[in-house]
C-alpha cells in the first residue's frame, strides 16, 4: 500500500495529537493514538508509536505514562497551566476595550492552548454576553499602527471623534486630522489610551484608543523626547482621575481611617499616610485637579475632606453648590416636608 504524503509529518502530528487530546487527567493508549493517526491519513505500528514517543521526550515534550489496566500517556507540561489560562479568559471577557466578537474568538484561541477537555471546564467560566463592550472593532489595529511609530520615531496621523446621543461618530476639530508623536499606550480604568506629545500645543496629552480611526503613519521624526526621559507612566496615569486632564497640585486630603484600602487602591502602597487623630489620617498627593478628581472626593461624603490648597477646596465647593442647585433648595424641601 503506497505511503501517504502525511507520513513524514508523523512526529509532529503525533505531538499535535498529545498536546491536543490529552492532560493529566486523560491519557491516551497506544491503539488510540494509532486510531488518532489514521485521521490524518498517517498509518503506524505499536513499536513505530514507542520509539516516536522517546524521540518526542528527547525533543523536551513531558511526556508522562500512567500505568493502570492499559498504559496511556499524557502531556505533563504545557507552555500555560490551567489556571493562568483561566486568568487569560478573565482578563479578556472583563475587558472593555475588547468587542464582544473579538473576545469571542481570542477565547477560542486560548482554548488551544489546553486539551479539549481542559478548553470545556475554560468554556464553563465565559460570560461576555450583556457585558458593556466597546463598539470599535478597530481598536486590535490601532494598537499596532500606534506600536508602528514608537519603535520607528515617527509621528502619527488620526481623526479623533466622540459619540453623540444618537450613538454616532461625530469627529472632532471637524473630523481635520489630528497629528501626534507615541510615545507609550496604558491602560487605565478600563480603556487603552496613547500617551503622545502634540507639537502644536507644546504638551503630552493622551487619547483614548478605541475612539481614534484613519491612523496613519507620516514621515515625520518624533519631538517632545525630552519630556519623556524622565517620566513614569505608571506615576502619569495615577495622578489623573478617569484619564481626564486638570492643572496638577499637591493636594492635602484627611480621611476616616477605614478608607486607608481605598487610597491604596488609588494611590498606591508608597503613599504616605499620617494619623491626624484616633479616626482620621491625611495624606499629600500629586494629582491633577478635574472635575473627576472632586467627584472622587466628594463621592466619600463626610468622610473625606480637602485641607489645602485653598484654590482646590474652593473648586470642590463650586462644584457641589452646582450640583446642589440641579436639585432646588435642599433647605426649603426639608422645611415642606417636615410641616
Amino acid at each position: 500500500m503506497p505511503r501517504s504524503s502525511n507520513q513524514k509529518l508523523k512526529l509532529l502530528y503525533l505531538m499535535k495529537i498529545l498536546q491536543e487530546k490529552t492532560d493529566e487527567h486523560h491519557a491516551i493508549t497506544v491503539p488510540e493514538l494509532i486510531t488518532e493517526l489514521a485521521r490524518y491519513d498517517i498509518s503506524a505500528e505499536r513499536k513505530s508509536i514507542y520509539d516516536d514517543l522517546e524521540a518526542l521526550k528527547l525533543f523536551g515534550l513531558d511526556i508522562v505514562s500512567a500505568r493502570g489496566r492499559t498504559t496511556g500517556y499524557y502531556l505533563a507540561s504545557k507552555d500555560f497551566e490551567l489556571p493562568e489560562l483561566k486568568l487569560l479568559v478573565d482578563s479578556v471577557q472583563s475587558s472593555k476595550f475588547i468587542t464582544h466578537k473579538k473576545s469571542m474568538e481570542l477565547i477560542k484561541k486560548i482554548e488551544s492552548l489546553c486539551s479539549v477537555w481542559e478548553g470545556q471546564s475554560l468554556q464553563r467560566q465565559v460570560y461576555v454576553a450583556g457585558r458593556v463592550k466597546t463598539m470599535n472593532e478597530s481598536i486590535y489595529y490601532n494598537v499596532d499602527k500606534i506600536h508602528t511609530g514608537i519603535v520607528d520615531n515617527k509621528k502619527i496621523s488620526f481623526k479623533y471623534f466622540e459619540y453623540s446621543v444618537t450613538k454616532e461618530k461625530v469627529f472632532r476639530h471637524g473630523g481635520v486630522r489630528y497629528v501626534a508623536s507615541p510615545y507609550a499606550l496604558t491602560w487605565d480604568d478600563e480603556n487603552y489610551y496613547m500617551i503622545a506629545y502634540d507639537s502644536s500645543a507644546g504638551q503630552i496629552k493622551h487619547y483614548r484608543v478605541d475612539k481614534m480611526t484613519d491612523i496613519a503613519m507620516t514621515e515625520e521624526g518624533r519631538d517632545g523626547s525630552e519630556h519623556f526621559q524622565n517620566l513614569d507612566i505608571a506615576v502619569y496615569s495615577k495622578k489623573l482621575f478617569s484619564m481626564f486632564s486638570g492643572e496638577e497640585e499637591t493636594v492635602r486630603i484627611e480621611f476616616e481611617n477605614r478608607l486607608i484600602g481605598v487610597v491604596i487602591d488609588r494611590f498606591g502602597r508608597d503613599v504616605s499616610a499620617v494619623p491626624s487623630d484616633e479616626a482620621h489620617f491625611v495624606v499629600s498627593v500629586s494629582v491633577a485637579v478635574s472635575p473627576q478628581f472632586l467627584a472622587w472626593v466628594a463621592g466619600f461624603g463626610s468622610e473625606a475632606k480637602i485641607l489645602s490648597p485653598e484654590s482646590v477646596v474652593e473648586k470642590l465647593t463650586v462644584l457641589l453648590r452646582a450640583a446642589l442647585r440641579q436639585y432646588g433648595n435642599p433647605a426649603a424641601a426639608a422645611t415642606k416636608q417636615g410641616a
